[in-house]
C-alpha cells in the first residue's frame, strides 16, 4: 500500500503529465475565447450601427443585432469545446432538436416577426401614411415587431399582425404627391351633352386645388338606361384629395342645374290591368 507521500507524488506526476498533454490546448482555448469575444463585440458594434442607419426602428435594429451577436457567441463556445477535447456532436444536435422545437411552437410569432422585419426594410408605408391593407383602410400609427397599428376614420384602432400585412396586397394612398378624385355623374338624354360638359370642365379649371396640367378627363364613358353618363376625373395634391372628393360632387351638381340640365333618376310606368269580374 503507498504511503500518502508516495499518493501525493503519483498525483503530482500525474499533473504534471495531463498539464504537458492538455495545457498548451487549454491556454489555446482560453486565448481563442478572449479573442473571439473580442472580435464578435467589434463585429456587433458595427452591425448596430449599420442597421441603425438603415432601419427607421431603433428596436429592430438591436433585436438582429442581438440575434447576429448570440449565434457569435455559440459558434465560439462550440469552437472551444471541441479544442479542449469535448466532443460537441451530441450538443450540437441537441441545439439543433431544441432550435426546431422553438420554431415550430413560435411559427405565428416568427412569421409575424418577419413580416415585421421586411416592412421595416423596404417600407412598403411608414407612420403617418394612409393604406389599404388586408381588407381595412387606415392611417398607420405604429409599425412594431410583430404587429402594425391603423387608425379608421371612425377612430377606430385595428392591431394587424405583420406576417399577413407582408404576405398580402397593400395599397399606400399617401406614397404619391398626386391623385385622381374620380365621380360619375349622369344627364338627361333630352340634354346637350356638349352644353353639360363644359359646364362640368368649368367647375375643374375654377378650383385652384385641381391640378390643370395633369391632364383632367370630363368624358361620356356610358349610355345607360335612364342618363348619358359622364366620368370626371379631377387630378389633385394627395392632401387636398379628401376636401376635393367630398366638394367636387355638390359642385357638379350646381353646374349641372345652373346650365338647365337635368340629373335623372330611374322611372318606371307601371300598368295596373283590371280583370272583368
Amino acid at each position: 500500500m503507498e504511503s500518502f507521500e508516495q499518493q501525493i507524488q503519483t498525483f503530482y506526476d500525474k499533473a504534471i503529465v495531463m498539464g504537458t498533454e492538455y495545457g498548451a490546448q487549454f491556454i489555446s482555448a482560453i486565448l481563442v475565447l478572449i479573442i473571439g469575444l473580442w472580435i464578435i463585440g467589434k463585429l456587433s458594434d458595427a452591425v448596430r450601427t449599420y442597421t441603425l442607419k438603415g432601419l427607421p426602428d431603433e428596436t429592430v435594429a438591436q433585436f438582429l443585432t442581438n440575434i447576429f451577436e448570440i449565434v457569435l457567441k455559440v459558434l465560439l463556445v462550440i469552437s472551444v469545446a471541441s479544442m479542449v477535447g469535448i466532443k460537441t456532436t451530441s450538443f450540437v444536435a441537441i441545439l439543433g432538436a431544441a432550435g426546431l422545437a422553438v420554431g415550430l411552437a413560435l411559427q405565428g410569432s416568427l412569421s409575424n416577426f418577419a413580416g415585421g422585419v421586411m416592412i421595416l426594410i423596404f417600407r412598403p408605408f411608414k407612420v403617418g401614411d394612409y393604406v389599404g391593407a388586408q381588407g381595412i383602410e387606415g392611417t398607420v400609427t405604429d409599425i412594431g415587431i410583430f404587429v402594425s397599428t391603423f387608425e379608421t376614420f371612425d377612430k377606430r384602432v385595428l392591431i394587424i399582425p405583420n406576417g399577413p400585412i407582408a404576405n398580402g396586397n397593400i395599397t399606400n394612398y399617401t406614397t404619391s404627391p398626386v391623385r385622381a378624385v374620380e365621380v360619375s355623374i349622369g344627364i338627361s338624354y333630352s340634354d346637350d351633352i356638349a352644353k353639360g360638359k363644359a359646364a362640368m370642365e368649368a367647375v375643374l379649371k375654377n378650383d385652384s386645388r385641381i391640378i390643370q396640367e395633369e391632364g383632367n378627363v370630363v368624358a361620356v364613358v356610358d349610355l345607360g338606361s335612364s342618363s348619358v353618363d359622364f366620368l370626371v376625373r379631377a387630378f389633385v395634391k394627395t392632401e387636398d384629395y379628401w376636401s376635393v372628393f367630398f366638394d367636387i360632387r355638390p359642385a357638379l351638381k350646381a353646374a349641372i342645374e345652373a346650365e338647365g340640365l337635368t340629373i335623372p333618376f330611374p322611372q318606371r310606368d307601371v300598368h295596373l290591368i283590371q280583370e272583368a269580374s
